[in-house]
């Protein structure tokens, strides 16, 4: 293995063997091998951060730029406005604070704990759904249909229109970030997909200007206050952007939380005796499991030194959440599955100014749906193990998780 700092060869050859199909179910033994490098330098130019130290030091740095536009050679011209996400302030400040007034703190702080009878209905009516067999899959059955219901009711989507921004979704999440194939046919895929995604939801959200409702897509196209109001474009991004992120994540949460709650059957059965261990369940799940591995847009505004490697100003910067949660340097015995840790510090929702918009509303979702999975199957077993993986590395998780159960029990609230 190189020296700590050496952005060398091999290094470089871990980080790609990472996004490789054939590591998907596993990459944690290679983020081990990568952290003996804290920081690496790729052929491209770019720079990955490993260890947990350095990547919260960066979430807060405000050299850190997430908009591509800094970078020394910047992409082509989108046929879309950066969403909030990938902006810097001011602009970043002002579209999350309008997108969250009308779902957060302080403007609407009950939005979230107000939907937890809700969410609590729908798990129970899609579990329902499955007690007269004996097979299932956890994502088709559970995992997608849950927090699609949500975000769609959330935003005022219909939901009968599921079918048509699945295939646009799924299409911008496999796309996302460094993996397999050609980069440029990707980045194309990826904004075809962005820009049907946004005709769609632009067509939405005029409608809810003629006719509002009380949903949030309402929200953002009617409210006009004194710090300014979003932009017809502005809608577009940030409900593409909310729409994806309110279910894709939150998919692999669940997912990948069944999955190790079925490897760990001791704590699936605690979990059913002791309802509330579900709250440090999903909390070391984000930790252990993250439904987010990667924050590939992050670009250096300055000359910044990092584990003795100067980042070059303009540089493309890869923050490895997932590595860094399981940093040993950070959390004893990493590679442990333990919801009884003391302090469960993660990134599993990045962190800084750009920490997940949906956090509340994700981990709440994850501790309903586990909950109700484990009390109510009797005896769940996995089918595969592991199972099949979605192609992308950067948002990871099973494509499906088939399991087989000896029944299902009545539903006796949450």
């Amino acid at each position: 293995m190189t020296e700590t700092g050496d952005p060398s060869v091999e290094p470089a050859r871990i980080y790609q063997q990472i996004h490789q199909f054939a590591n998907r179910a596993n990459p944690y033994g290679l983020y081990a091998e990568l952290r003996q490098t804290p920081v690496v330098k790729l052929e491209n130019g770019a720079y990955v951060v490993n260890t947990y130290e350095h990547i919260v030091a960066l979430l807060h740095d405000p050299r850190i730029s997430s908009d591509q536009r800094n970078l020394a050679h910047p992409p082509a011209t989108a046929p879309l406005p950066p969403s909030f996400i990938i902006t810097d302030p001011p602009e970043h400040d002002r579209l999350r604070g309008l997108a969250m007034r009308h779902f957060g703190p302080p403007h609407s702080p009950l939005v979230v704990e107000n939907m937890r009878g809700e969410l609590q209905e729908l798990v129970k009516e899609l579990i329902d759904g499955i007690a007269d067999r004996k097979q299932a899959d956890i994502v088709d059955d559970v995992a997608y249909p849950f927090p699609v219901t949500v975000i769609c009711r959330l935003l005022g989507v219909p939901r009968e229109d599921e079918s048509k921004f699945h295939v646009w979704a799924d299409e911008v999440v496999e796309t996302l970030g460094p993996g397999e194939g050609d980069q440029e046919e990707r980045i194309q895929r990826r904004q075809a997909a962005q820009l049907a995604l946004a005709g769609y939801l632009g067509e939405l959200a005029q409608a809810r200007r003629e006719n509002p409702r009380d949903d949030l897509l309402s929200g953002l196209v009617t409210y006009h206050g004194p710090e300014g109001s979003m932009s017809e474009i502005e809608v577009m991004t940030t409900s593409v952007l909310l729409l994806i992120a309110g279910h894709e994540t939150t998919v692999n949460l669940i997912t990948n939380g069944m999955l190790t709650l079925l490897r760990n059957p001791g704590l699936l059965y605690r979990l059913r005796e002791e309802p509330d261990l579900v709250i440090g369940a999903v909390e070391e799940l984000l930790r252990f499991e993250p439904p987010v591995h990667f924050l590939p847009q992050r670009v250096a505004l300055d000359d910044i030194t990092v584990a003795g490697v100067t980042i070059p100003k303009g540089a493309n910067i890869i923050l490895a959440l997932a590595s860094g949660s399981r940093d040993p340097e950070h959390v004893t015995d990493p590679d442990r599955f333990d919801p009884d840790r003391p302090y469960i510090q993660h990134l599993g929702f990045g962190g800084g100014i750009h920490i997940c918009f949906g956090a509340p509303l994700a981990r709440l979702e994850a501790q309903v749906a586990l909950r109700q999975l484990a009390k109510r199957l009797v005896n769940p077993r996995l089918v595969t193990d592991p199972p099949p993986y979605r192609p992308s590395s950067t948002l990871r998780g099973p494509r499906h998780l088939p399991i087989t159960y000896d029944g299902v029990l009545p539903y006796e609230g949450p």
